[in-house]
């Protein structure tokens, strides 16, 4: 099934499948799998960075910021495009049919310069988002914090103005890509005299500055792909302070209102590559005429489709102007939890070998092992399973909000 979006968007689509084939250096695609699944392995990233360090990589950067295929969601007067939800899923579908990597400036494209652009002033925005779509500036997140879970509105890091600057101090964790940020959002309170939801400030901060410290958090998988930071006494320009003093909530609900919405259109191809790699796995295994395992391979092309219908949904509701709603969540949930039930499936296919890890150095993994122990943390990150439900259940669902437990 496909969805017939019209004239235009065919001819936008086969545009730019031309331009693709034409402009993509040769090799570029060989050079990673720019399309695995976004759990598929807690050292994905590692293997990407290397091949963003290669030269194709740069020439097809420099390719796509000269015709304003970075951020090209982003309006014309801030260095996009003003695309559609629409041509941006039709782009997301190119690239990953081509095998080339769209060039995302990650949290800074998706959840900063968004926020930039609804809440910043002028001179915000004429001097942050220029340094975001050249890639000069990359943002790691500064929301979560020990001890408070989901609970955001429980913010300790403290944010203390000093004269033109505010000094912030405290710690973050579960920080994705801290290794390779420079820029971090930083959610602070810099008010506690108020309702806690009133006394947060939204702030931009040098990540390099000597009064930053991070360091990895070991994960089981063997990886590293999180950090805890700690920000001692680090200081930024007032100016710096995206939405005002104090307006840091709803500058952050704007951040978390992006970060769920995404690939829902294509984020299913990588776990369909991720399916047949398994079925392959089964008949060398001599595993795939058993009925049991033909049955948990069914269980899971079948979630695979379902991801992929769900997604053409979410693609007509865009196009008919009607944007997301707790649908994102409903997405999260049913990816998260497919995933790591399938890393089960997927060891009781490998069999004892599974427990067996391979000769190296450090914590090697297996390919199905690495899957197993990753997959794990997809339903914590980016809002665990039971916020999910929360929302799902209120939101969607009508239902009563959860009681709250005090004392």
């Amino acid at each position: 099934m496909e969805l017939d979006l019209g004239p235009e968007i065919a001819q936008f689509r086969a545009e730019l499948c031309d331009w693709i084939a034409a402009e993509a250096p040769a090799g570029l695609a060989e050079l990673a799998d720019w399309r695995t699944a976004m759990t598929a392995g807690g050292r994905r990233g590692a293997r990407l960075t290397e091949a963003q360090a290669d030269p194709a990589y740069a020439e097809w950067a420099e390719k796509l910021l000269a015709r304003r295929l970075i951020c090209p969601q982003w309006p014309e007067e801030f260095g996009g495009q003003g695309m559609d939800a629409v041509r941006v899923a039709v782009l997301n579908e190119e690239f990953d049919r081509a095998g080339v990597p769209r060039v995302h400036r990650g949290m800074g494209e998706s959840l900063v310069g968004p926020s930039i652009i609804v809440h910043g002033t002028p001179e915000q925005q004429a001097h942050f988002l220029p340094r975001i779509i050249a890639g000069t500036d990359v943002y790691c997140q500064g929301f979560s914090e020990p001890g408070h879970g989901s609970d955001l509105a429980a913010v300790e890091t403290r944010g203390v103005v000093d004269g033109s600057e505010i000094v912030i101090t405290g710690q973050k964790v579960w920080t994705s890509g801290a290794a390779q940020a420079n820029r971090m959002f930083v959610l602070c309170r810099t008010d506690p005299t108020v309702p806690k939801h009133a006394g947060l400030s939204y702030v931009l901060i040098d990540f390099t500055d000597p009064a930053v410290q991070y360091r990895p958090i070991s994960q089981m998988s063997g990886a590293s792909g999180f950090c805890e930071d700690f920000l001692d006494g680090v200081r930024a320009p007032l100016f710096n302070v995206i939405g005002g003093l104090g307006n840091g909530w709803r500058v952050a609900m704007t951040t978390l209102g992006h970060e769920r919405g995404g690939r829902a259109t294509v984020q299913y191809l990588g776990y369909e590559r991720e399916f047949w790699e398994l079925a392959d796995t089964a008949r060398k295994r001599g595993k795939d005429a058993a009925p049991l395992v033909r049955q948990q391979l069914a269980w899971a092309y079948t979630h695979v489709e379902l991801m992929r219908y769900s997604g053409l949904r979410t693609l007509a509701q865009v196009a008919t102007g009607r944007p997301p709603g707790p649908e994102a969540s409903v997405a999260k949930l049913f990816w998260s939890e497919y995933h790591k039930r399938l890393g089960e499936v997927a060891m009781d296919i490998e069999g004892p070998d599974g427990l067996l890890r391979p000769e190296g150095d450090g914590y090697p993994t297996g390919r199905w092992q690495n899957v197993f122990l990753s997959s794990r943390a997809g339903t914590i990150y980016s809002g665990t399973s039971e916020i999910q439900r929360n929302i799902i259940g209120e939101r969607a669902l009508g239902l009563p909000k959860e009681p709250r437990v005090t004392g």
